[in-house]
């Protein structure tokens, strides 16, 4: 081993490699939240369009949820042998080609190759989630909600202005001789492989490797960052990403075709979008700080609580009533922004850096299968009855989350009670 892999990492050089990392992390997550839009904003659009049935509208949030499965199997994997650079740098690039051929496909009103398309075009959204662990693989147990929230919000600049372009980026590809709902595409094109790019050329030193080298010095140093209850803590944290995950993908994936179908136009069907990936992302750095100073449980409560408001506002929202749209949008995206980072805070506190990557990816393998079939059910529950029954049924899922905290909590306790035996 060369005397750089063997020298002892100081908390000094740890947290200055941390401040790079967050601030390359957040370039990238600011790029690959304008990829991510597209899909969410006009996916189902462009499919009901081109298939001339509203049964499959929610299949484009299947594919490119499936697609970000694979991907983030796929980035998991490289990660744990190679390091976040090089993994996350190829994921976003897979994204980008994916955002391409949704592009050519729509010109050719090809459905095969849109099929293809989108499901290679779900790396994009793998690979921005999987980007908020390489935020936190540096941070302290005390800081990791915050590290966390720091990759989320600075996703929302890219994912909010996305959809506000959905009409003048409509109108540039209407100029190209491209269908008006490919526009979102382009962008999305540009925007994952330029994420790709910087993470390749800018996220280094890598912070896993790093993590690695500093957690094999503990033994010599003495310092331990504090207990890990690897298995129950990580498993309480994929049922949480989990459930909010199909909650979320369910409602927001068939609320722009409930929107068109009562005469909204796509200004205010990317407004609605905004405002909700919004929700998503922005409220993080206060999300992170309740999740490292009140615990990840308390955070996974509000989630479901939140979650549940927004089913049952929903449900009774006129569909003609914008606003009451918005107020339940926004709502979707706060409880699953509590419950992805109530998750993933626990997640990261039940693995240790040997294997993170690949318990990360494999849970999110998870998060993505669930956001699939919820994407294909959507369609099909509001086809056979209507979308308040679908909001609704989001609510009620919310609610199973409350067994599986009681579930974590009980053996937290019997194992607290076993340390002090």
């Amino acid at each position: 081993m060369s005397d750089t892999t063997t020298a002892l990492i100081s908390d000094a050089e740890r947290d200055r490699v941390q401040q790079r990392t967050l601030r390359v992390v957040m370039l990238g997550q600011v790029l690959g939240g304008a990829g991510l839009a597209a899909g969410v904003t006009v996916g189902a659009l462009l499919a009901e369009e081109m298939l001339d049935t509203k049964g499959l509208a929610g299949l484009p949030a299947a594919l490119f949820t499936l697609g970000s499965a694979l991907a983030a199997y796929l980035v998991g994997r490289f990660s744990q042998q190679h390091g976040r650079r090089i993994g996350l740098g190829m994921g976003f690039a897979a994204g980008g080609l994916g955002a391409a051929g949704v592009v050519v496909a729509a010109a050719l009103d090809s459905v095969p190759l849109l099929f293809v398309s989108l499901f290679v075009y779900g790396a994009g959204t793998a690979t921005n989630l999987q980007a908020r662990y390489a935020g936190a693989d540096l941070a302290t147990p005390a800081t990791r909600g915050r590290a966390v929230s720091v990759a989320l919000v600075s996703t929302t600049l890219g994912a909010v202005a996305g959809p506000n372009l959905v009409e003048p980026l409509g109108s540039l590809a209407t100029g190209l001789g491209l269908p008006a709902l490919a526009g979102p595409f382009l962008l999305a094109a540009v925007a994952y492989s330029a994420a790709g790019l910087a993470l390749f050329l800018l996220l280094q030193p890598d912070p896993l490797l790093l993590a690695r080298k500093i957690e094999a010095q503990k033994p010599a140093t003495g310092k331990v960052d504090g207990p890990s209850r690897t298995g129950r803590t990580a498993y309480a944290g994929a049922a949480v990403m989990v459930l909010t995950q199909i909650t979320m993908v369910g409602l927001m994936t068939m609320t722009p075709v409930h929107m068109r179908d009562h005469h909204h136009g796509l200004g205010e069907v990317g407004l609605v979008i905004s405002l909700h990936i919004a929700a998503m992302y922005l409220p993080s750095p206060i999300t992170g700080a309740i999740a490292d100073r009140f615990g990840r449980d308390v955070l996974a409560v509000a989630s479901i609580v939140v979650l549940a408001a927004s089913g049952v506002v929903a449900a009774l929202a006129p569909g003609d009533s914008l606003g009451l749209i918005i107020v339940a949008l926004m709502l979707l995206g706060l409880g699953w922004n509590f419950g992805l980072i109530a998750g993933t805070a626990l997640v990261i506190d039940g693995t240790a850096p040997a294997n993170r990557p690949l318990v990360q990816g494999r849970i999110d393998v998870l998060v993505a299968l669930s956001g699939a079939g919820s994407g294909v059910l959507s369609g099909v529950v509001v086809a056979i009855a209507n979308y308040p029954t679908l909001t609704i049924a989001g609510a009620v899922l919310a609610l199973v989350l409350v067994p599986v905290l009681l579930w974590a909590r009980d053996r937290d306790s019997v194992a607290t009670k076993q340390s002090r035996a």
